[in-house]
C-alpha cells in the first residue's frame, strides 16, 4: 500500500489558483478527479493525518501513487474540465450517476435522407433527436400510433424500407395512411422531412400552434365544400388532443424546467428528475448511487448537475431555462453560468418555495423516496446478496458462525418524555415482524432527561431475562399437542440471537455487554452501529470497525438499525398521541376511551375537535347529542380559560 508521504508534493509548488487535479495509482490509471477554487488548500487536506480522513478518502490516497493538477482561468472552466476528465477516465473513486434502469426514448434519425421514428434504448448518438425518457415503451408506441395518423412519418427499419422500395409497393402502414410511403415516392425527401419536423415540434411542446393550424385548414376545407378533407382534419385534431391529454399539465403554459429531487441516507442516495416542457411532464429518470465520502447535499446536487447536463447537452438542447433543485449548490452563480454557456441562453438554478412548482417538487421527492425503498428491497430480497452480507458480517466481526438471527434495539423519546424502546428481529437477512417487540421505559425523575445508556441496559436485561426464563421452562407434555399461549410467548424468545445490535457507540455497547455478563449470557455477540460515520463498535475495543461503504454487510446492519428506529418512532408517536388525547379529554363525564378515540380519529386532532361545532361532534358515530353537548361545553370552557389566561398575561406585561 503506497504511503501518501512518498508522493506528496511540496506545499510551495502547488499554486493557489483554481484548477482540476488527478490522483493516479501505481499503474498510472486515474482513480480520482476533483476541482478546487484553491489547489494548494484542497490538495494539502488530502495529506493530513490518515486517521482523521474519511475511510473512503483514506482508501483513495493510500491507493494513489501520484497526483497532478491543471490550472485554469475561472471556476467555470474548472467545472467543465472536471466533467470532461471524469467522462474520459471514469475514475473508480468518483461517483457516476448512471440510470438505475434502461429508460426507453423516442428517437428521430434526422441524419438520414428519410428520417425514421422508433423506440430506442442506449447511449445517445450524433444526428439523432431524442424525446423522453419515458417510463414504459408501450407508452411511446401508443403515442406514436396516435400521432402517425396526423404526421405519417416513417417508422420502418432500413431493411424493410429498402425491400418495399425494390418491390414498388408500400407496407401496411402506407396503405392505411399511417405512413407517407416515401419508399414508393408518394412524397419526396423534402416533403417527408417537413412532416418529421412537424412531428418533432409537437413532441417538443409546440402543440397549440399545430392544433390551430389544422383547425384553420379544416375550416378552409369546409368553406370549399371539401368535406372529406375537413373530416380527416377533424379526426387529426381529435387525435392530437388525445395525445396531449396523456401528458398532464403540471405547470403554467410555456414553462420549461427540470425538477430534481434527492433523497438518501449515509450510504446511498436516490435522485429523481422530471422533465417539464411547455408545462407538461415529458419524461422522467431516476438513479440510485453511493454517497461519496461525507458529501453534503449541496455537493451532491452540484456533482449531479455537472454530470447530467454535461452529457445531456452534447447530443441535444436538453438544458431547460429553469432547473429546480432541493438545495442550492455552494456556488449557484458559477453553475448557472456554466449551464448558460452550454445552452446558449440564460439558465436559472433555484429552489422552489411555494405554489405549483413546490408541489411538483414534493411529488418528485415522493418518487425518489419510493425508488430508494424499491432499490433496498430488491437488494434485500436477493438470496445471493443476503448470503454475502451474512458471510461478510461473520468475517468482519470475527464471529464463529454467520449471524442467521440478528436482533436490534433502539430508544426513542422527546426530551426525556414518553421514553420507549423497540426490538426488531431479522432471520436470514429478512425481517421477522412477528417477533418485533415494544418496551416502555421508566423516565428519569427530576429534570425529565432520559439516559439512553441506562435505557439500553434496561431493555437488554428484560429481553435476556425472557431468554433465561425460556431456557428454564419445562417442555410441554408429549401428548398435549401444543403449548399454552403464555408458554409459547415465553419460549419464542428462548432462542437467542447470533448478533445483538444496539443503536449507538461505545457507551451503549458497553452497557449492553455488562448486562449480558451479569446474566451469564456468553453465546451472543454484541455490536453497536453509530450513525455519524456508520462505525461498528465491539465491546472492549478502543477503535471501531470500519466496514467498506459498498459492502453488503454494512447495508444489512444499516437496514436492521433503520427498521428498529422506524418501529420505535411509530410506537413513540402512538404513545405520545394517546397521552395528549387523554390530557385534553380526560375527566369529561360519559366519555370513555372508546369514544375519546372515535372523536380524535374523526377530527384528526384535539385542536380540530375544539374548533368543531355541536352538530359536527354529534355526527360522530357513537356520540349522542347529550355526550356531544358535554364535550362541546367542556372544551369551550377550557378554550375560554386559555384565552382569558393569555389576556391576563398581556395586561400584566
Amino acid at each position: 500500500m503506497p504511503d501518501p508521504s512518498t508522493y506528496r508534493p511540496a506545499s510551495g509548488s502547488i499554486p493557489t489558483d483554481p484548477g482540476v487535479y488527478k490522483f493516479r495509482d501505481a499503474h498510472r490509471r486515474v482513480i480520482y478527479v476533483g476541482k478546487a477554487k484553491n489547489l494548494r488548500s484542497r490538495l494539502t487536506s488530502y495529506f493530513a493525518d490518515l486517521t482523521g480522513l474519511h475511510p473512503r478518502t483514506r482508501q483513495m490516497v493510500t491507493t494513489a501513487a501520484s497526483v497532478e493538477w491543471t490550472v485554469v482561468g475561472t471556476e467555470v472552466e474548472a467545472l467543465q474540465l472536471e466533467y470532461n476528465w471524469i467522462k474520459e477516465f471514469d475514475p473508480r473513486f468518483n461517483v457516476r450517476y448512471r440510470d438505475d434502469k434502461s429508460y426507453p426514448m423516442l428517437a428521430v434519425t434526422l441524419n438520414e435522407k428519410y428520417p425514421r421514428v422508433f423506440v430506442y434504448r442506449g447511449p445517445r448518438r450524433p444526428g439523432v433527436r431524442y424525446f423522453g425518457p419515458y417510463s414504459h415503451a408501450w407508452a411511446i408506441r401508443e403515442t406514436v400510433d396516435l400521432l402517425t395518423r396526423v404526421f405519417p412519418v416513417r417508422t420502418c427499419s432500413t431493411g424493410v424500407f429498402r425491400r418495399n422500395e425494390q418491390m414498388g409497393r408500400p407496407c401496411l402502414l402506407g396503405y392505411i395512411d399511417k405512413c407517407s410511403a416515401p419508399c414508393v415516392g408518394r412524397v419526396d425527401a423534402d416533403e417527408h422531412r417537413a412532416i418529421v419536423e412537424d412531428f418533432c415540434d409537437f413532441l417538443a411542446g409546440k402543440t397549440d400552434r399545430l392544433v390551430r393550424r389544422l383547425e384553420r385548414e379544416m375550416a378552409t376545407a369546409a368553406e370549399d365544400l371539401d368535406f372529406e378533407r375537413a373530416a380527416r382534419l377533424r379526426d387529426d385534431v381529435s387525435a392530437l388532443k388525445r395525445a396531449m391529454e396523456k401528458q398532464a399539465v403540471v405547470l403554467g403554459s410555456g414553462t420549461d424546467a427540470d425538477v430534481i429531487a434527492m433523497v438518501g441516507d449515509e450510504l446511498e442516495s436516490s435522485v429523481q428528475i422530471f422533465h417539464v416542457r411547455d408545462g407538461r411532464v415529458r419524461g422522467e429518470r431516476g438513479w440510485v448511487v453511493e454517497v461519496q465520502e461525507s458529501a453534503s447535499r449541496a455537493e451532491q446536487v452540484e456533482t449531479f448537475l455537472t454530470q447530467f447536463y454535461g452529457a445531456e447537452s452534447e447530443m441535444s438542447s436538453g438544458i431547460p431555462r429553469e432547473v429546480l433543485v432541493p438545495v442550492l449548490p455552494d456556488d449557484p452563480a458559477r453553475l448557472s453560468d456554466w449551464l448558460t454557456q452550454r445552452r446558449g441562453s440564460r439558465v436559472e438554478v433555484r429552489v422552489p418555495q411555494r405554489g405549483d412548482k413546490r408541489n411538483l417538487m414534493a411529488t418528485v421527492e415522493r418518487n425518489a423516496s419510493d425508488s430508494l425503498v424499491r432499490h433496498k428491497l430488491q437488494r434485500a430480497g436477493d438470496l445471493t446478496t443476503r448470503s454475502a452480507a451474512l458471510t461478510e458480517l461473520q468475517e468482519y466481526l470475527g464471529l464463529d458462525v454467520a449471524p442467521l438471527r440478528i436482533e436490534c434495539i433502539d430508544i426513542s423519546h422527546v426530551q426525556g418524555t414518553d421514553v420507549v424502546a423497540s426490538l426488531v428481529v431479522f432471520e436470514d437477512g429478512l425481517p421477522r415482524k412477528s417477533d418485533y417487540r415494544h418496551y416502555g421505559i421508566k423516565e428519569a425523575a427530576g429534570d425529565g432527561r432520559s439516559d439512553d445508556v441506562a435505557s439500553i441496559a434496561e431493555v437488554t436485561r428484560r429481553r435476556f431475562l425472557r431468554h433465561r426464563a425460556g431456557e428454564g421452562a419445562a417442555p410441554p407434555p408429549a401428548d398435549s399437542g401444543e403449548a399454552p399461549a403464555d408458554e409459547r410467548r415465553v419460549r419464542k424468545f428462548a432462542y437467542p440471537p447470533n448478533l445483538f445490535v444496539v443503536d449507538g457507540g461505545a457507551p451503549q455497547v458497553h452497557a449492553a455487554a455488562t448486562v449480558l455478563d451479569e446474566l451469564g449470557v456468553a453465546d451472543v455477540a454484541i455490536v453497536g452501529l453509530a450513525k455519524r460515520l456508520e462505525e461498528v463498535w465491539i465491546p472492549g475495543d478502543d477503535e471501531p470497525v470500519i466496514l467498506p461503504r459498498n459492502s453488503e454487510a454494512l447495508f444489512l446492519l444499516q437496514r436492521v438499525r433503520d427498521e428498529a428506529h422506524r418501529f420505535a418512532i411509530t410506537f413513540h408517536r402512538s404513545k405520545r398521541s394517546k397521552r395528549m388525547t387523554a390530557s385534553a379529554l380526560d375527566g369529561i363525564p360519559g366519555l370513555g376511551s372508546t369514544r375519546r378515540t372515535a372523536l380524535v380519529t374523526h377530527f384528526g386532532s384535539v385542536a380540530n375537535l375544539k374548533q368543531a361545532s355541536l352538530e359536527e361532534i354529534a355526527d360522530v358515530p357513537g356520540i349522542g347529542v347529550t355526550t356531544a353537548q358535554t364535550v362541546h361545553d367542556a372544551l369551550r370552557d377550557e378554550r375560554d380559560e386559555t384565552v382569558g389566561s393569555g389576556e391576563q398575561k398581556g395586561v400584566d406585561r
